[in-house]
C-alpha cells in the first residue's frame, strides 16, 4: 500500500515543483462524465459520454482540471490541502488515451498558510493542454496516510 504525506506551509519553499501523471481512459472519461452530469443516466455508455464531453476546440481538457484537483489532493501539498482558487487557460485539446502530466510549481507563499502554485498540464508530446494559477491553504501538521485501494466501478443502465 502506497503511503501519502503531506509537505507542510512551513516545508514549502518557492520553487518547489511535483509531477502527477495520468492517461485518459475509457473508465476515466466514463466516469468523468457520469460524475459530472454531462450525460443522461439512461445513456451510461462510453460513445455517450465521448459525444457529450468533447467539445472540437478543446477535447476533453476540462479532465485535466480534474487531475489538477487531484495532484494537490495527492502529491503536494497533499493531505489536507484545501483548494480555494484556480484561474485556468485552455491551451489545445485532450484526446482519447492521451498521457497528460500535472507540474505544480509554488509561486508564492501568503499569510494565512495560502500558497500560490503555477499550474502545467502537458501532454506525452510535451504540447501544453493548460495553464494557470491556484490557491491552496496548505496544511500546518504533518499528516501521512494509507491510500486506499480504490474499487472497481461497473456502470449500468
Amino acid at each position: 500500500m502506497r503511503v501519502l504525506e503531506n509537505i507542510t506551509y512551513d516545508e514549502l519553499q518557492t520553487s518547489d515543483y511535483a509531477t502527477f501523471t495520468q492517461t485518459l481512459s475509457a473508465g476515466n472519461l466514463l466516469l468523468f462524465a457520469v460524475s459530472s452530469g454531462s450525460i443522461p443516466h439512461s445513456t451510461l455508455d462510453l460513445e455517450a459520454a465521448k459525444k457529450s464531453l468533447y467539445k472540437e476546440d478543446f477535447g476533453y481538457a476540462m479532465w485535466a482540471s480534474e487531475l489538477i484537483s487531484t495532484a494537490f489532493a495527492k502529491v503536494i501539498p497533499g493531505p489536507g490541502s484545501i483548494y480555494l482558487e484556480q484561474k485556468l487557460k485552455f491551451h489545445s485539446k485532450v484526446e482519447f488515451n492521451d498521457i497528460l502530466t500535472v507540474k505544480l510549481t509554488v509561486k508564492e507563499k501568503l499569510e494565512g498558510h495560502r500558497v500560490i502554485f503555477y499550474c502545467e498540464v502537458s501532454n506525452q508530446d510535451t504540447d501544453l493542454v493548460v495553464t494557470g494559477e491556484s490557491i491552496i491553504i496548505a496544511p500546518t501538521d504533518k499528516i501521512s496516510l494509507n491510500q486506499a485501494t480504490l474499487p472497481n466501478v461497473n456502470i449500468e443502465n
